[in-house]
């Protein structure tokens, strides 16, 4: 184990004790909300823990079983299987403490929107489309969430030129991120007599679903002035300072309020134009975002931008990602996708594991 590592993991384990600490005071439960909170970190830093010390043990068994194996000849074979058993274990504890130290995605937890266009193959792409959207939807069935359609564009001859659909349970962001990308389908089309194998695409974005935007304000950021009203022309109506300017300093949004007669009012008004004004730059900014998000995640929709090939004549679906092939392909369209699903997700975890993230 190397020292960053071992230094990380004595982290966990003085909080722990510092966590354990503080439950364990007179009165911890008069705020039950925070003991809650509390009561949740213990558990999962205890799991940590129990496997740390569960790795120090093995490896001070091993240690202690290879010094007697040096001081007693008659034994040494047996003890030093001993030891190698206990490094193995140590070594497979060491692993699952890597795995549990590694940051997960915090978007794991989220509800998603998931974006299906066809894209390359005309009406074929349309329809294969419409069999990604009944993949998906059997999918999320089949893992307990619930899916909510909320645009769709039917094509004519069926499927969709495009669908956009909402998926809702803990942990559907974790299941479809991996989804995101260009699909490509090779089969026969209905309507080719002459029985070629077409190439048709369809993409997919898969956006975690953005909670619901807030403005916070902080006073300290705006600059209040204040002044006497003016009527038309510049003729003073108000003897006293009763207009308000706000300045938001971090933005340069301005916002000037003078209908009132009270300061006060004026003032609260200005505040309420203030924070819309704000609310709708964020919104704004999100939607940039998201935008973003689908162009870097779907590409152009060409036929070799594919991260997964669905081939009918073949009966296999390859995920060109990991190099995956499954030959089962009835069973991948019903929405069986947890082998590649699963595989993904370990191949994103040893690729943190691996940069030390």
């Amino acid at each position: 184990m190397d020292d960053r590592l071992r230094t990380r993991l004595k982290e966990v384990e003085q909080a722990f004790q510092e966590v354990e600490t503080e439950l364990s005071r007179e009165g911890a439960t008069a705020d039950m909300g925070r003991y809650t909170e509390l009561a949740k970190r213990h558990a999962e830093l205890r799991d940590i823990v129990e496997r740390f010390h569960a790795y120090r043990a093995a490896m001070d068994e091993a240690d202690e079983a290879e010094e007697l194996a040096e001081e007693d000849p008659d034994t040494a074979a047996e003890l030093r299987e001993l030891a190698a058993e206990r490094r193995a274990e140590a070594a497979q504890l060491e692993q699952e403490l890597r795995l549990a130290l590694t940051p997960t995605d915090p978007n794991d937890t989220k509800d998603v929107i998931v974006e299906i266009r066809a894209a390359a193959g005309g009406d074929e792409a349309a329809l294969w489309a419409g069999d990604l959207y009944a993949m998906y939807r059997a999918f999320a069935e089949a893992h307990g969430f619930k899916t909510e359609v909320l645009e769709a564009s039917p094509s004519e001859t069926g499927g969709f030129k495009e669908i956009t659909f909402a998926v809702k349970g803990k942990g559907a962001y974790s299941k479809f991120k991996y989804e995101a990308g260009v699909h490509r389908v090779q089969r026969v089309p209905k309507t080719e007599s002459q029985g070629r194998v077409h190439t048709s695409t369809a993409t997919v974005a898969v956006l975690p679903e953005a909670e619901e935007v807030e403005v916070d304000l902080n006073p300290a950021d705006v600059r209040v002035d204040v002044y006497r009203s003016s009527g038309p022309g510049g003729q003073s109506v108000n003897t006293t300072d009763s207009a308000v300017r706000l300045t938001h300093l971090p933005t340069g949004l301005v916002v000037s309020c003078q209908d009132e007669k009270s300061q006060l009012q004026n003032k609260e008004k200005a505040f309420r134009i203030l924070r819309a004004r704000l609310y709708q730059q964020q919104l704004e900014e999100q939607r940039q975002e998201i935008a973003g998000a689908r162009r870097e995640q779907v590409g152009t929709g060409e036929r070799s931008e594919k991260i997964r090939t669905y081939n009918f004549k073949e009966n296999r679906v390859t995920d060109h990602r990991i190099g995956l092939t499954i030959k089962r392909l009835p069973e991948i369209l019903a929405g069986r996708l947890d082998d590649f699903i699963d595989a993904l997700s370990a191949d994103e975890q040893a690729q943190r594991l691996a940069s030390g993230e």
